[in-house]
């Protein structure tokens, strides 16, 4: 091959096969050339037993410049490589040299690295004793491009794997990396193991560590979860994604194997999210099959949990405004006008959050995330404000939270129409009424309704579709009242006494 030099090995079996076939076809055995099969059969020495070729076939192209002006770019930057170095070269000596001079230059370059180049960095394989170390990171999996109710799904996996049994379990979140996230797959992950590893490696995350420290200082939260578990705390070195390796090439496999799952499944898109989580669950259980008889030996090795898991939410502050709506990490909720001016310790876990009123909980709620732009996403339950609108129907047409309160689009679609074509005063007072009614626990046959209004160009009568939605009775009961013969209750004492 050319550029390749012919072993003792590949002499040795040309000229076995040349006492049974021709040169060529001897050649193509062992794969070298006609040419070398020649030199061969011209030689009694191996190649190991020639002397050294001490001079050159044809003039170094690169002798003018190679010490005066190559050499001293790289021992300035030994970084520069062979593409720079030559485009270098064609700005200072148009039409010396071409393209044709890369590979050239390459080698050149990658043989002064190797004897006069800088040290390079080693990497030392580690041993990982059963039970020693247990590894967590998140993933970002936008790319896989799934869909959840329509609509795209940003989401992270948060993922656990054991270092020595290769043993893992993955967490599907919105939103960045928290402590309540890093909590919560922590957590699910020790249970579902049924131990807890001696160390917990992480990377540099910012819910784990303070980064802006000059040494390494745990967070107070999880410093406390750490304790909790009886677990040594540790990082990697930031920059430095090896060592943090065993829980790295775990991400590549597991997005590898749910995008193949997805392309199997025909589709990425879910009605919900619980389908797709169980999906992720469906691929890890198919990858820990495969360290069942590692992971025997390791939990074996693995200390006892404690008693009780520990908190897995966050508790902030909130008071519920004048305006029946409270604001937690910039994200603004309605709540019943009956909490209004009430301080509330608000539990924010990683899918939803609780509203506590000293030791009564009085509210739950979906937790917004900041998805698509929004930096201060709203969740506002018309349930919440439609007794108050009630009273005051006229103030819906600028109200600033007005876009936040239909409940579906066709709500919002009938709110237009009635806006356009009716009076300010006509238009508030049906669409209230209308929400009202929906409050009432008629909001999907309403919408049905709605939507059939809408596809015969007609305003929706408020009267008519209360009538039909919760009809009132027609005739009221005939009740009669008959009046006690007061002297019976004389009778009644004399028989007593």
């Amino acid at each position: 091959m050319p550029g390749k030099k012919i072993t003792d090995h590949q002499v040795q079996k040309y000229k076995q096969h040349r006492l049974k076939l021709t040169q060529v076809a001897a050649a193509a055995k062992v794969g070298i050339c006609d040419r070398s099969a020649r030199r061969i059969e011209n030689s009694e020495a191996l190649p190991s037993q020639r002397k050294e070729r001490a001079w050159r076939t044809r003039a170094d192209p690169l002798a003018s410049v190679w010490s005066s002006e190559v050499v001293p770019l790289l021992e300035a930057d030994a970084m520069l490589n062979a593409v720079t170095l030559l485009e270098e070269l064609q700005r200072r000596y148009p039409g010396s040299y071409g393209p044709d001079m890369l590979r050239t230059l390459q080698r050149r370059v990658r043989q002064w690295r190797a004897m006069h180049g800088p040290e390079r960095e080693v990497f030392f394989a580690q041993e990982h004793p059963p039970g020693r170390l247990g590894l967590s990171d998140f993933t970002v999996c936008d790319e896989l491009e799934v869909v959840v109710a329509g609509v795209a799904f940003p989401h992270r996996i948060y993922q656990f794997a054991l270092a020595h049994s290769g043993w893992r379990h993955a967490v599907v979140f919105e939103g960045g990396e928290s402590f309540i996230a890093l909590s919560v797959g922590l957590q699910s992950a020790l249970w579902r193991l049924g131990g807890v590893p001696e160390e917990h490696r992480t990377d540099s995350l910012s819910a784990a560590f303070n980064n802006l420290a000059e040494e390494q200082e745990l967070t107070h939260r999880y410093a406390a979860l750490c304790r909790h578990y009886d677990m040594r705390a540790s990082r990697c070195n930031p920059g430095q994604s090896q060592e943090n390796g065993s829980i790295e090439s775990r991400h590549d496999s597991l997005k590898t194997a749910l995008d193949q799952a997805l392309r199997l499944r025909g589709s990425r898109c879910f009605d919900e999210r619980g389908p797709y989580e169980a999906l992720v669950e469906t691929i890890v259980a198919r990858l820990n099959a495969r360290v069942t008889v590692r992971l025997v030996v390791e939990r074996a090795t693995l200390r006892a949990l404690p008693q009780r898991r520990t908190a897995e939410y966050e508790e902030v502050p909130a008071r519920v405004s004048k305006y029946a709506v409270f604001n937690v990490r910039g994200a603004l909720y309605s709540a019943p006008s009956r909490l209004i001016g009430q301080r509330l310790m608000v539990r924010l876990y990683t899918d939803h959050i609780e509203c506590w009123l000293g030791g009564t909980r009085v509210l739950e709620r979906v937790r917004l995330t900041h998805r698509d732009g929004q930096r201060h996403p709203r969740d506002i339950d018309y349930r919440h404000m439609v007794g108050a609108l009630r009273r005051k129907p006229g103030a819906f047409a600028r109200w600033v939270l007005r876009d936040a309160m239909f409940p579906r689009a066709v709500y919002r679609l009938t709110w237009e129409r009635l806006s356009a074509r009716l009076s300010e005063r006509e238009a508030c007072k049906t669409i209230v009424g209308l929400l009202v009614l929906a409050a009432d626990g008629h909001e999907a046959q309403l919408a049905s309704e709605l939507e059939q209004l809408i596809e015969l160009d007609q305003l929706p009568d408020l009267i008519a579709l209360t009538a039909l939605l919760a009809p009132r009775p027609g005739v009221l009961p005939n009740v009669k009242v008959e009046l006690p013969d007061l002297a019976g209750f004389d009778a009644l004492l004399r028989v007593q006494a």
